[in-house]
């Protein structure tokens, strides 16, 4: 089953695609697609209604990013092989834990504002899990069950504010719309293995990022259970899970992103986002 919710910003409405792929509007049955509307009992309602009966969205309609307000926003850091080589960084022994605040969630094409003093912001295409049911103190081997489904998100980072200034990385991870998510919530069951999916992400239709969830250092089930013994992962919690290489920063000369270019990104089987980026007002 594939969820999303569509509409203005701020007032996005739940809904899912048909097999038509037309979107199918979902407030007669469901709040919103987060928290509470994650359980498995609630996913089951849905995925048993008669999709052919339910509104259909009108072509065109804005999707607004595919979770609603999660308490936590986490991201692994060096988490792809390749990529820790690229920026000449040993490969950690634990998964490197950071956040991103909540408020730099986005829509899946909602454009890329570049914060005011841009100088180095960058891409990152992910894997992100979205969590269906609290885990806390958990085994790897009960991880996944946690899990209610799967997404894309660009980490879209400031390097700059990100290394150039004291403290933590969510400096560089949390500026307004630095977390394009969506355009849909693909759930567990039909995602398959998610350490076999490919991702990509094109700069102004050149290919930048290339890679398969297959190269991750540490496999979402240890990384789950490793989170949760720290803190408790609660229903509608994202956790984005790392990059390949191939990212600006890495690259020589290094290339950032500028205005008027237009990102795409997509990983089997979870769509593709697009952006168009554009300075910050008065910047």
């Amino acid at each position: 089953m594939k969820l999303v919710r569509f509409g203005e910003p701020g007032r996005e409405r739940p809904g899912l695609i048909d097999p038509d792929g037309v979107i199918r509007d979902l407030s007669r049955h469901v709040g919103d697609i987060g928290g509470a509307e994650l359980s498995p009992a609630t996913l089951a309602r849905l995925a048993a209604l008669n999709t052919g009966k339910l509104p259909a969205v009108e072509p065109g309609t804005r999707l607004g990013p595919c979770v609603s307000a999660p308490s936590k926003f986490l991201a692994i850091g060096l988490n792809y092989f390749d990529h820790a080589r690229e920026l000449d960084l040993e490969i950690p022994d634990h998964p490197v834990l950071f956040s991103k605040a909540p408020s730099c969630i986005s829509g899946p094409h909602d454009p890329v504002i570049l914060p005011p003093g841009s100088q180095k912001t960058d891409w990152e295409v992910e894997l992100a899990v979205v969590i269906g049911t609290r885990a806390s103190n958990i085994g790897p081997g009960d991880a996944l069950s946690h899990v209610a489904g799967y997404c894309i998100v660009n980490d879209v980072s400031e390097r700059s504010f990100q290394n150039d200034f004291s403290g933590q990385w969510i400096k560089g991870k949390s500026y307004d719309g630095f977390g394009p998510m969506g355009p849909w919530l693909v759930t567990r069951d039909e995602v398959g293995d998610p350490h076999a999916l490919d991702l990509w992400l094109e700069v102004n239709g050149e290919r930048q990022q290339s890679g398969s969830t297959a190269d991750m250092i540490f496999p979402l089930d240890r990384t789950i259970a490793e989170i949760s013994r720290f803190m408790s992962l609660l229903p509608g919690d994202v956790i984005t899970t790392g990059t390949p290489p191939g990212v600006g920063t890495g690259q020589s000369p290094q290339r950032f992103l500028k205005p008027g270019d237009v990102m795409r990104l997509a990983i089997t089987g979870l769509g593709e986002q697009r952006q168009d980026v554009r300075a910050h007002d008065g910047a």
